[in-house]
């Protein structure tokens, strides 16, 4: 049994997510057991330096280096406060936090580009723990998008025997895993994708129609009291992204502060109220999942199963449960994997298996050349008597 830290912040740059995992067993045989999970916000002005940062504000080489110590010195600290009370971890796995995310274009940028701030190696000697990090740079080296990483955790951890299930994540952004049944060449049949938008849009919404006294709508429930524009959805799934056949990744570069400025602009024909404006944008969130699936799917699952913060979202799920009627729409807890800190869980498995020497990407989700380890390994500095 090894004790593993996960920690992640996502594209909603909420906070960071800490899971205190015990794993065990061997590449897709694992087992694990989530002893502790919690979210620590950001600072307020942290949280405002890095949106800046994400939405394409131009900083100065020190501004970069001081934004990245003091993110590796948050995600630390989460580190420290998440072991309290329990046995001291053997590993950390950082995912860090992403600020730009660029995929791969054959053929004129056959090598994608991703940054994650929050440096590993200052992470473990301000912890004394063995931290790996940077996780998507060895598959963006082997051609792929370095994006979604979590397909081989949701194989080991969530495919069934007689079932077929798609495994949604809303985050900032919506990626999706679609697991076959278990057998035979299962494993080669795995298909993965960033849908388009999860959270993003909504959050990004809210605060500007609130100037800023609220960073999101709990459970969904504004959205809710409006009425969605069909129209309106209809013209925003034209865009050219959720066309685009996988393996594919996105995140604010494309749906972040412009995207929702032209949807506003959109909007105003219609003269929606800010609830209608809401239940517009969930509803885009919805519908860009479904026709995900009905698009690039080799066919419908049995079963969705939701984690990430939209999956709280109350009525986005009833949306969901809606529009993919009759498949069931349930959340991760319910199989037994806590939907809120699946991400983070994730991140400590890939350390765990960086650790072991066993490869943690899935070229068929994210459209490497091969399968590769997974992540940059820092061990704490000794300091001699």
């Amino acid at each position: 049994m090894t004790r593993v830290i996960g920690l992640i912040s996502g594209t909603s740059v909420d906070g960071i997510d800490a899971a205190l995992v015990d794993i065990s067993g061997t590449d897709l045989d694992i087992k694990i057991e989530l002893v502790a999970g919690a979210t620590y916000p950001y600072p307020a002005d942290l949280r405002e330096r890095i949106l800046a940062v994400c939405a394409g504000v131009a900083i100065s080489m020190a501004e970069l280096a001081e934004l990245d110590d003091a993110i590796a010195c948050t995600f630390a600290q989460a580190a420290q406060n998440i072991q309290i009370g329990h046995h001291k971890p053997t590993l950390i796995g950082s995912h860090g936090q992403t600020v730009y995310h660029k995929p791969p274009s054959q053929p004129i940028t056959p090598i994608g580009y991703s940054l994650q701030l929050g440096r590993g190696e200052s992470i473990a000697n301000q912890t004394g723990i063995t931290t790996i990090s940077n996780f998507r740079v060895a598959d963006i080296a082997a051609a792929g998008h370095g994006a979604p990483l979590v397909p081989r955790i949701d194989a080991a951890l969530l495919s069934h025997p007689q079932e077929e299930r798609c495994i949604q994540n809303i985050g900032g952004i919506g990626n999706v895993t679609y697991i076959p049944v278990r057998r035979d060449n299962w494993l080669e049949k795995i298909r993965a994708w960033d849908t388009g938008p999860g959270n993003s849009l909504l959050d990004l919404a809210v605060e500007h129609l609130t100037d800023g006294a609220k960073t999101y709508d709990e459970n969904g429930s504004w959205a809710a009291s409006g009425t969605p524009c069909s129209p309106l959805v209809e013209h925003w799934l034209s865009l050219d992204y959720f066309h685009l056949p996988p393996p594919k990744s996105t995140g604010r570069e494309l749906f972040g502060v412009d995207y929702l400025h032209q949807c506003l602009q959109d909007a105003e024909a219609y003269q929606l109220s800010p609830a209608d404006l809401l239940a517009t944008l969930t509803e885009l969130t919805a519908a860009s999942i479904v026709h995900s699936y009905r698009t690039f799917l080799p066919q419908m699952p049995q079963r969705v199963l939701l984690c990430g913060g939209g999956s709280r979202n109350l009525y986005l799920k009833r949306r969901l449960q809606v529009l993919l009627e009759p498949v069931p729409v349930v959340t991760t807890d319910e199989v037994g994997l806590s939907a809120d800190f699946k991400e983070a869980i994730a991140f400590a498995v890939l350390a765990y298996w960086r650790s072991m020497g066993t490869p943690g990407n899935l070229p068929t989700a994210t459209g490497a050349r091969q399968e590769v380890l997974l992540g940059q390994i820092h061990s704490p500095l000794v300091v001699s008597a």
